[in-house]
This record gives C-alpha cells, structure tokens and sequence, in this order.
C-alpha cells in the first residue's frame, strides 16, 4: 500500500463519507469548506494560559504568594 492510496482510504473528518482521491482527506468542497469555517471562525484553537511576566523571570513576588518571597 502507498502513501496515496493510505489517504484514500481514510474517512471524511466532516462527515465520515470515503474522502475523494482528489481533494484528500474531504469529500466533497462543501466539507472542505466547513472545515475552512471551523478554523477561521478559530473552532481548531488550542486554549493558552496566560503568564505573568515576574513568572517567566524567576523572581520570587507576586507568583510565591508573599510580598517578600517568603513562604509563612
């Protein structure tokens, strides 16, 4: 089996149809649209978490949870 004929096989990720040979891994352009808006309308996103910047720095502050540093 080659590489092509392994994309060909998979399932539409839209819509689970058998992906056409021509437009791998869609179906039909109406699901590759569909996935189009799903990343522009930013579905696709993988959630970040904010870092404070004296985090990043390595100083001991306001991320230790003291004033001076200092666990009590």
């Amino acid at each position: 089996m080659t590489v092509s004929d392994d994309k060909s096989s998979r399932a539409c990720p839209i819509c689970g149809k058998p992906s056409d040979p021509g437009r791998p891994p869609f179906c039909s352009p109406r699901c590759a649209d569909v996935d189009l808006n799903r990343w522009l309308k930013g579905a696709y996103a993988i959630p970040a978490v904010e870092i404070d910047e004296e985090d990043e720095s390595g100083q001991p502050g306001d991320a230790a949870g003291g004033d001076d540093g200092t666990r009590h």
